[in-house]
């Protein structure tokens, strides 16, 4: 039997796993699709927020102040790229003064620090490209970017090293309390578990449903972006928001932590997973972006994309036990800024998984660090003993992004190994640049055939039925 149940491999459910790894405790994490970090963790802005947006003494400003300094340690230990570029709220009119006033209020109350609110010529100086109309910011010195699926994945391998498990393509389709214990009934079969914890983000409602009184209910907000070629990254220095209103928190324009420049998102109410780009959307994020940043230039877009998120009908996240279902516990509602909260909710619901009875005694295995190889970032001399090690580096696989045969291979290796196009994109970058796979597609595909033996028409682009060859055209002579 099983101490704790996760269900939903999303950035949540991942701090989570880790976060228990600490421990003498035996965790599953169970993902519906074939790669943690695969829905929303993957499609967002990857915003590290500072903690002056949510209203004081909530769960959410609990956690995203904790999560923020979390974040950055998180990270220069797992080697996530992450950059601490601060952000700015810009105000346009005078008549925005006081929602810029009262967002530096708010992040006094909930103990950000670095803010303060700076004139046009600061901020000019700060951001160089920013439009002439902005007048006025709030600007947050522990705002930045991390790459959130790297994030996600990179807990849930030290994880895996550290003893924790992760069952993907698992698909929970019922749960039930017996005598002292919960059965998760999944597609492959049933696990038992002392806990379970719901982290199921779009479905956690549905999730929630399986076993308590419906006390919450999902809505799903679809956000549509533009990435932009490296060549515009030099147009924002730091995250930089427009002041919010009734509709958000409006469109971003922010550097990204792999050198592009991203734009959006907008927010529109879909059904399901509906993760479709739409011309009008587009056409908002554009318009709205050249406002804050009229200099971007459109046709440098390298990639539109979205990512469905968990509104929820909560003004704040859900997080603890059940009140109706004592070992259950959700982490629901996490919208933003639920990337950086995430570390420090896991820690919260760890200690409330031990004041309910979890023994929560120190795991030796315990992996705290670990490195990766990036070819791309290694000078001359790092870049020969790297290739006289492993002459598999020394064969570029994705011209855009300077990726190595040697880092897909090593990719394939870990503990969780990629078993998509998209995944491997998510480990090591390649597919990530201008041809968006073009060129490095094929070889990416021959690489993951031969290392993990799935014939090449098995192997998805993303999502199990993405199928990128259908068949054989013609016999090699």
């Amino acid at each position: 039997m099983e101490d704790v149940v996760i269900i939903g491999g999303g950035v949540c459910g991942c701090s989570l796993l880790y976060a228990l790894s600490r421990y003498k405790v035996r965790a599953v994490l169970v993902e519906k699709e074939n790669d943690v970090g695969d829905g929303a963790s993957k499609a967002n802005s990857g915003i590290v927020h500072a903690g002056y947006d949510p209203e004081p003494n909530t769960l959410m400003a609990k956690y995203n102040v904790e999560g923020n300094r979390l974040m950055y340690e998180l990270c220069g230990a797992l080697d996530v790229p992450c950059k601490k570029t601060g952000s700015v709220v810009v105000g346009f009119s005078e008549g925005e003064r006081k929602n810029i006033q009262e967002l530096y209020d708010r992040g006094i109350a909930n103990k950000v620090p670095g803010l303060k609110i700076i004139e046009q010529d600061e901020l000019r100086r700060l951001e160089p490209h920013l439009s002439k109309t902005a007048l006025f910011a709030l600007y947050a010195e522990t705002g930045g970017v991390v790459s959130p699926w790297e994030f996600a994945s990179a807990q849930a391998e030290a994880a895996v090293t550290g003893g924790g498990e992760v069952q993907l393509d698992t698909e929970v389709r019922g749960i039930r309390k017996e005598a002292g214990h919960f059965v998760v009934e999944t597609n492959r079969g049933n696990i038992e578990a002392r806990f379970v914890v719901n982290a199921a983000g779009v479905y956690s409602d549905v999730i929630s449903r399986m076993i308590e009184p419906l006390h919450f209910t999902i809505h799903h907000k679809r956000g549509q972006y533009y990435l932009m070629d490296p060549v515009t990254s030099s147009l924002a220095n730091t995250v930089i928001f427009q002041c919010p209103n009734e509709k958000g928190k409006g469109i971003l324009v922010a550097p990204t932590a792999h050198g592009n420049l991203i734009v959006g998102p907008d927010s529109e109410t879909v059904k399901g997973d509906n993760r479709a780009n739409t011309a009008a959307g587009l056409a908002f994020v554009r318009e709205m972006a050249l406002k804050s940043v009229p200099e971007i230039n459109f046709s440098q877009s390298i990639r539109n994309f979205s990512g469905v998120r968990a509104d929820s009908d909560m003004k704040d996240f859900l997080v603890g036990e059940s009140k109706d279902v004592p070992g259950f516990f959700n982490i629901a509602g996490i919208k933003s800024p639920g990337l950086t909260s995430s570390p420090a909710i896991a820690l919260d619901v760890v200690r409330m998984l031990g004041e309910a009875g979890l023994v929560l005694d120190a795991n030796p295995k315990f992996v705290a660090t670990r490195r990766v190889k990036r070819f791309k970032h290694m000078n001359a001399e790092e870049r020969r003993k790297a290739v006289a090690e492993n002459p598999l580096y020394a064969t570029i696989i994705c011209r855009c992004e300077t990726v190595t045969e040697g880092e897909i291979v090593d990719a394939l290796k870990r503990p969780l190994p990629p078993r998509s196009l998209d995944a491997v994109k998510r480990r090591c970058s390649s597919g990530m640049g201008r041809c968006q796979g073009g060129f490095c597609g094929p070889r990416v595909l021959e690489i993951i055939s031969r290392e993990l033996g799935i014939p090449v028409g098995d192997i998805p682009q993303d999502r199990a039925g993405m199928y990128i060859v259908s068949g054989v055209t013609k016999e090699p002579k």
